[in-house]
């Protein structure tokens, strides 16, 4: 409970700099970026965000499934290292190597988004599908499951808290790096953000970045609803959520 009133504040805190700062008329000599480039750069913001994380998942948890298999868990630990390197690799590096491979632009963006994005959600749904207690596939094998439908009716719905807790987090990361797409021809709040570095002026700063804070904190607590929805009542017991 004090968690969500935290939360509650900061969000209001931020979205009350946003409404200030946007009805000036000016900062300096400095116009104002209007609702309607407000509005405009947070939605494209938020799309590159949603194809980002859509691709990302159905990359990452089809991949998981096939490295959990009996015959290709050798090929787990070099998977998880390959996309373990795309998030260490400065955010910053990663979309400006994209420019000069795919051009400038959304595509680029939504690429270096995804490789960004995809380690929290292979690696929550490595875990999720790998910690299943075997005895639990072994009945299903004796019941005359196939692979397929162990994976579709036992492993995936078992593990989907989990990769849910992955989505959640790559997405609240993927929100933040998407400021720096503008950088390479994409759009979103990055755009407001940039223009007041340049010209040094922390309120147009803040402008792009309080919706941009805001906008994290908004998806991260649905996602957190849908992963808690999801979450069988027993487990939610053992684990003292509430």
């Amino acid at each position: 409970m004090r968690r969500q009133v935290v939360l509650i504040t900061i969000l209001a805190i931020l979205i009350g700099l946003t409404v200030w700062i946007t009805s000036l008329d000016k900062i300096g000599i400095y116009d104002v970026f209007s609702w309607s480039d407000l509005l405009s750069d947070a939605r494209a913001h938020l799309k590159m965000v949603l194809i980002a994380e859509v691709i990302a998942t159905s990359i990452a948890v089809p991949l998981a499934i096939l490295v959990t298999r009996p015959g290709l868990k050798r090929l787990a630990t070099p998977v998880i290292f390959g996309a373990n390197v795309g998030q260490t690799l400065p955010s910053l590096a990663v979309i400006a190597i994209m420019a000069p491979l795919l051009g400038f632009g959304l595509q680029s963006a939504i690429v270096a988004l995804c490789i960004y994005g995809l380690l929290p959600i292979l690696r929550n749904s490595y875990a999720g599908i790998n910690n299943i207690e075997p005895a639990i596939i072994e009945a299903g094998r004796g019941m005359g499951m196939t692979i397929g439908q162990i994976a579709r009716k036992i492993e995936l719905p078992l593990a989907l808290p989990v990769i849910m807790a992955g989505i959640r987090i790559s997405t609240v990361i993927t929100v933040g790096t998407a400021e720096l797409a503008v950088l390479v021809g994409g759009k979103g709040l990055g755009r407001i953000t940039f223009t007041g570095v340049l010209a040094r002026q922390p309120l147009l700063i803040l402008q792009g970045a309080a919706p941009t804070a805001a906008m994290a904190i908004i998806l991260g607590f649905i996602l957190e609803r849908i992963e808690k929805w999801m979450t069988p009542r027993g487990l939610q017991l053992k684990a003292g959520i509430s």
